[in-house]
């Protein structure tokens, strides 16, 4: 039997023997961003493949705007801000939630709602980001609170959907793709349906796993569809993702959420590509309960995030990058999660 390092290897022939056409692929997720960098996996295509990283990055595409906010209630009386720690050193205006003695790293959704039964003297403002993946916990924690009757619970929503980000990167002129790889963990929420409207766009993708041979399978499907002049969207990740998803998931998130027009970092308003709570649960929105000034934040000057997560730059292009911007001092959001391009690129690159 091959090994996974042999498998590898006979995929990389095999691509190299099939591509004949400069193609550029993206990879929609964060954590196959990620794993791209880890398993060097550029170093073994050959130079007529592009692999560009897309807007999968859940904490950077979150506008500033948003990062704002949470940090105008982190400042408030009398709250506790519990978040997932990707959000905790996110800057705005040199000022980051990792300052403020009231935020707390959870690690699921209803862990807030534990703080929020210990302290019923004290708002709790969960910060919700996420796709697909994450945000029915989220609408399974609300639901919970409203049943339970819990009335110092809320949650800032700023989750986004994936689709319509696609949709617009597809139909950009000044970007060019072949190919997508599509996000697993999301997949495994939605289905392999769910991205079948990427062949709209004269485009394929491929939903893949995580792991080197994962994304070698994929890349080299990519490359057999364009070289073949076919268009499909296939499950790679069957182990994990099915046709249809996780129906009843989708349904929880549709109960409790509604489609509602975005702002997503570097990229501006996109219609219908974020989740706003419906009008039986908006008690638990933060935004309605506190009332929260909102007002069009800058990102930093010559920080170019916006611009890598649509594929349009490479963290090299930035100015910024590895000079004044580190993980140590990071400057965008890109640089701050464990799923961002710049983090990958200054780890492994």
């Amino acid at each position: 039997m091959l090994s996974d390092y042999e498998k590898i290897q006979i995929l990389r022939d095999k691509i190299h023997q099939l591509s004949r056409t400069e193609v550029s692929f993206m990879e929609v997720c964060g954590t196959h961003t990620m794993s791209v960098a880890k398993h060097a996996i550029k170093s073994m295509l050959p130079k007529t493949i592009n692999i560009v990283s897309g807007p999968g990055c859940p904490v950077c595409v979150t506008s500033q705007t948003d990062i704002e906010m949470s940090l105008i209630l982190a400042r408030s009386e009398n709250k506790i801000i519990c978040t997932f720690g990707d959000m905790i050193k996110v800057p705005s205006r040199q000022d980051s939630l990792s300052n403020y003695k009231n935020v707390k790293i959870i690690y699921s959704p209803l862990d807030a709602l534990k703080i929020a039964h210990e302290n019923p003297k004290q708002e709790i403002i969960l910060l919700g980001i996420g796709f697909e993946t994450t945000t029915p916990l989220i609408a399974v924690t609300i639901k919970t609170a409203k049943q339970e009757g819990i009335k110092n619970f809320s949650v800032l929503s700023m989750h986004k959907t994936v689709p319509s980000a696609l949709q617009l990167i597809l139909s950009s002129p000044d970007i060019a793709l072949h190919g997508l790889i599509l996000p697993g963990h999301v997949s495994a929420i939605t289905g392999r349906k769910y991205f079948d409207f990427i062949k709209d766009y004269h485009t394929s993708g491929v939903v893949a796993g995580f792991e080197a041979l994962d994304i070698m399978e994929c890349i080299y499907l990519l490359t057999k569809l364009v070289e073949e002049n076919q268009v499909e969207v296939i499950n790679n990740y069957k182990r994990i993702v099915s046709e249809e998803g996780n129906q009843i998931a989708m349904q929880l998130l549709y109960e409790v959420f509604e489609d509602s027009n975005c702002q997503w970092r570097g990229i501006g308003e996109i219609p219908k590509s974020g989740l706003k709570i419906r009008e039986p649960f908006q008690t638990y929105d933060a935004k309605i309960k506190f009332d929260i000034p909102i007002e069009n934040i800058p990102e930093p000057k010559h920080c170019r995030c916006g611009e890598i997560l649509m594929a349009k730059k490479s963290p090299p292009d930035c100015l910024l990058f590895k000079n004044t911007c580190t993980p140590l001092n990071p400057i965008g959001p890109c640089m701050v999660s464990s799923e961002g391009t710049c983090a990958a690129y200054y780890k492994y690159l």
